[in-house]
């Protein structure tokens, strides 16, 4: 039989041999065989059952969790001759009708279905009549609870090893660490399966990891050099990836925004520009890209922290899926470290499983502060060993300096521990840099021996060392008194001088804008920003009655927020603010630098 595979290898696909471990994957499957198979995005992992589908006697079923992932292989697919469908919710009554009887007409080589339809009693026992060559379950980390995509629907498919005994399952994915995997087989029942796992370095991609500085102004810099090429910007919230879309599109870039925010109309006709035309950028949150085969995106760019290694490995795995050099670009800041604490804190999961989360989060954020080769740790991360340097990535090319930062350090600890542990970075700061506040001044902060004593150090190399102490362990965010930054047990030693503590020396040529996320309720402002909050959604409000419209065709209340966040002081640091463009800076600049400048 695997000369039949090498055939339609040949004559199917166009390709003339197996790459990597395809050929052993699918010898195991045509001997009627389970396995587990972890493949990187782009290393071939559909040939690893499309082909035996073809071969065995009978119709393939793959199980795939969404339905771009199903339309667009199967398009592809019946672009090569093969029969393939398939059903989902967006099938007529008609066209619905139409795959059914395929199906039990023997017409169908490959049958792609999400779980939950498969798992309808009406759908299972109609399958269960029909002859089956394999069973594929794609993206098979979803099953696990500890992964980094869990899906409920995915839990039930253990009762298809009963459903249809003798047909060979394969479980297949680009990422699960070692807790993943061994779940993925108990769930899904796999049968003695064999593991195959293939390295998980994709040599053509270069990883570049910079602190976050004006987002925006380091996103177009970036795009700069890659103007024409196709790519995916991810974002974290609905609001924020319109808002980068458009700021995009305005200042020439072909951008388009992806969420689950929008009709289902408007994100087939985005997805299919992407799909077809060349240059398109897509700006998206994580809803966008699993499944999606285009091979010459050229790069993957990260305004906010994915959650998780796995993730950030998927995601930027959409690029270069053509084995040409590709990026994969992140900006990261203090905002970041704060806001991914708080999902995990208010998340509705277990103990055990915050537990798995934080320490997911944790070895993320240590790699972004790495001072070694990007690839060795990432690959390390998922098990894979490599030697020496790769010499395409950020830390290869341009090593970071490090800096003896203990004294500043002991500064930052001190300051947080007189002021009561009770304020966020930016008080903190303003206390060790002597400014006379409004709110420096309420607490009387004035008068402790820290404050000025950082005078020296600027505002955004403060910020770095807050957020690199979070990382190491030295500091932590209390969401539950409105993230204040407290001190652990582990900053005892550094406080006593028993340790010295090296961090990475920041190298930013855009002014700072660490606070990009800006929480989105006002319940959430500081009590002692409150003042300011009501005197902006006040002008805001004047000028809104006085044009007829709503307030938020002003600025949304994010922008407000991210305006108290960062205190801009003039119409440069007023742009850099997200929800403010050329227009509404000349329209509404002066009176809101007016507010800011009274508070």
């Amino acid at each position: 039989m695997i000369n039949r595979a090498e055939e339609i290898l040949k004559h199917t696909f166009g390709y003339l041999e197996f790459r990597g471990q395809q050929r052993s994957v699918i010898e195991l499957a045509l001997e009627g065989k389970d396995a587990l198979v972890l493949m990187p995005t782009g290393g071939g992992k559909s040939l690893c059952y499309q082909i035996p589908s073809l071969v065995r006697d009978g119709m393939g079923i793959i199980v795939s969790p969404l339905i771009a992932l199903m339309q667009d292989q199967v398009a592809a697919l019946q672009q090569l001759g093969i029969n393939a469908a398939y059903l989902n919710s967006t099938l007529s009554r008609e066209e619905h009708n139409h795959v059914i009887r395929s199906i039990f007409d023997g017409e169908l080589d490959l049958l792609y279905i999400a779980p939950e339809r498969l798992l309808q009693e009406n759908t299972l026992q109609r399958l269960m009549d029909v002859p089956i060559s394999l069973i594929a379950i794609d993206e098979a980390h979803c099953v696990s609870q500890w992964g980094h995509d869990f899906r409920v629907d995915y839990l039930g498919l253990h009762v298809l090893a009963q459903a249809f005994p003798g047909v060979p399952r394969l479980a297949l994915t680009a990422t699960a660490d070692q807790r993943t995997r061994d779940e993925i087989v108990a769930r899904l029942g796999l049968n003695k399966p064999e593991v195959f796992v293939s390295s998980f370095d994709r040599p053509n991609i270069k990883y570049l990891v910079k602190p976050k500085g004006d987002a925006k102004t380091q996103l177009l810099d970036f795009l700069n050099d890659h103007k024409g090429n196709a790519g995916i910007v991810y974002c974290m919230s609905r609001n924020r990836v319109d808002g980068i879309a458009a700021w995009l599109a305005g200042r020439g870039v072909d951008a388009l925004p992806y969420h689950a925010g929008l009709s289902n109309a408007e994100r087939a006709a985005n997805q299919n520009r992407f799909l077809h035309e060349d240059g398109v950028v897509i700006v998206a949150t994580i809803a966008f890209g699993m499944g999606i085969d285009k091979p010459d995106v050229r790069f993957v760019a990260h305004l906010d922290l994915p959650k998780s290694m796995e993730s950030y490995y998927q995601e930027t795995g959409r690029a270069g899926r053509d084995g040409q050099a590709s990026d994969a670009w992140m900006i990261y800041g203090l905002q970041d470290v704060v806001r991914i604490a708080k999902m995990v804190q208010d998340s509705a999961a277990n103990d055990d499983i915050k537990r798995v989360e934080r320490a997911k989060i944790d070895s993320l954020l240590g790699w972004c502060e790495a001072t070694t080769c990007r690839r060795r740790s990432l690959l390390s991360y998922f098990g894979e060993t490599m030697t020496g340097a790769c010499g395409n990535c950020d830390v290869c090319s341009n090593p970071p300096r490090t800096w003896d930062a203990t004294e500043a350090a002991q500064k930052l600890l001190s300051n947080i521990y007189r002021t009561g542990q009770r304020f966020g970075s930016g008080h903190v700061i303003d206390v060790l840099r002597g400014k006379e506040t409004a709110k420096v001044m309420q607490y009387g902060h004035h008068t402790l021996t820290t404050y000025g004593i950082g005078s020296d150090i600027s505002d955004q190399q403060w910020k770095s060392i807050i957020r690199q102490l979070i990382v190491q362990g030295y500091l932590w965010v209390n969401d539950a008194q409105y993230g204040a930054i407290q001190l652990t047990e582990k900053a005892r030693s550094l406080l006593k001088s028993e340790i010295k503590l090296f961090l990475r020396e920041d190298m930013l040529s855009a002014k700072s804008s660490s606070t990009r996320a800006a929480r989105k309720k006002p319940a959430a402002v500081d009590e002692q920003d409150r003042d300011l909050w009501e005197a902006l959604k006040a002008r805001r409000k004047e000028l809104a009655d006085e044009q007829g419209v709503p307030p938020f065709h002003i600025f949304h209340d994010a922008t407000l927020m991210e305006m108290i966040d960062e205190r801009p002081e003039d119409s440069a640091a007023l742009l850099s603010i997200s929800g403010i463009g050329q227009v509404k800076l000349e329209r509404y600049g002066d009176e809101f630098l007016k507010v800011l400048d009274d508070y």
